[in-house]
């Protein structure tokens, strides 16, 4: 059975060689680098060894998208922008390289909308991206914020689907910073503030078409649902901007399926619909799965159909791959 992996992260190869030279890449030394990349042997893997992984693993395709750790938001603006081309440019390369195995999301500045707006245009017109992968805020600004209006007016015109990704935890409390918390529970906990914003904020009513994927099941989004459709129903500053309960929003996003949990992932199937659910492993990070496509097809909760449709069917109506 065919396999399309949402959720499947790539180091720049710029910042590789500089790793292995002990040189610079945009101004970040190669101690620096091997700091990003964690010491994670996968994340140094040519795209030959990448491939034979996917096969063992029975993945057809993975939609690279630079790993998170080069968001860089908190830098200068041209200078993201000039490493977020780079990191593009060489996606765009790899899938035009291996068109049968490998599509592509960009990174975008979005500390700058202006410069993120030309670069989504640039990455899907020019280079045949699908769309991109971004945090859940930048800089502590969430995206109900109007200054992102025009980037989410452009994802709508150019049909881009946008990749929900923490890149650091948008709740910041000491009780976290232990356990590996801030990735086991701080991370689901960003995907649900950013849910919100969106929906509380007016964005998915002002952009009807605008596609965003979740990832990481959407976080805890599903299992807080009827807690945020209480607020709406009893207190006036949730209802501001929403004229329907958050709960009827569910079935606007896309979530991967990554839960790590067959109950959970029922749950989120029953609740945002089995359209709405696409296969995503976290590739090639400690938090991934292990055997991703086995786990699908193991699961007795899920139908024949729901499988094909996580593993491959959503993936090949929204990103027409």
């Amino acid at each position: 059975m065919r396999a399309i992996d949402t959720h499947a992260h790539i180091s720049p190869a710029g910042a590789l060689e500089a790793i292995a030279s002990g040189g610079e890449w945009h101004g970040l030394t190669a101690t620096q680098l091997r700091q990003i990349h964690q010491y994670n042997p996968r994340t140094l893997w040519t795209p030959e060894q990448r491939l034979k992984d996917m096969d063992s693993l029975g993945v057809d395709v993975h939609v690279l998208s630079t790993a998170a750790q080069f968001y860089f938001y908190d830098v200068e603006a041209a200078a993201a922008a000039a490493m977020h081309r780079e990191c593009n440019d060489y996606v765009a390369q790899l899938t035009r390289q291996y068109p049968a195995r490998f599509a592509g999301l960009a990174n975008l500045p979005m500390q700058d909308v202006g410069q993120a707006v030309t670069e989504l245009e640039r990455s899907v017109t020019e280079l045949g991206l699908k769309g991109a992968m971004i945090g859940d805020h930048v800089n502590g600004l969430t995206y109900d914020d109007p200054r992102f209006y025009p980037l989410w007016r452009t994802a709508e015109q150019l049909n881009a689907v946008l990749l929900i990704h923490q890149g650091g935890p948008t709740l910041v409390s000491p009780r976290l910073n232990r356990y590996h918390l801030p990735n086991t529970i701080g991370n689901l906990a960003d995907r649900a503030v950013t849910f919100a914003s969106f929906v509380f904020g007016g964005v998915m009513d002002r952009f009807p078409n605008l596609k965003i994927c979740l990832c990481h099941a959407g976080g805890y989004t599903c299992y807080g649902i009827g807690r945020m459709d209480r607020g709406w129903e009893v207190r006036p500053e949730a209802r501001q901007q929403l004229h329907q309960p958050p709960s009827a929003y569910l079935g606007r996003f896309y979530y991967d399926c990554l839960t790590h949990s067959e109950p959970a992932l029922r749950y989120l199937i029953d609740a945002v619909g089995i359209d709405q659910v696409v296969f995503g492993t976290d590739w090639p990070f400690d938090m991934c799965f292990d055997w991703p496509v086995s786990w699908v097809l193991g699961l007795e909760s899920l139908t024949q159909d729901e499988k094909e449709a996580i593993l491959h069917k959503n993936l090949e109506k929204l990103l027409r791959v």
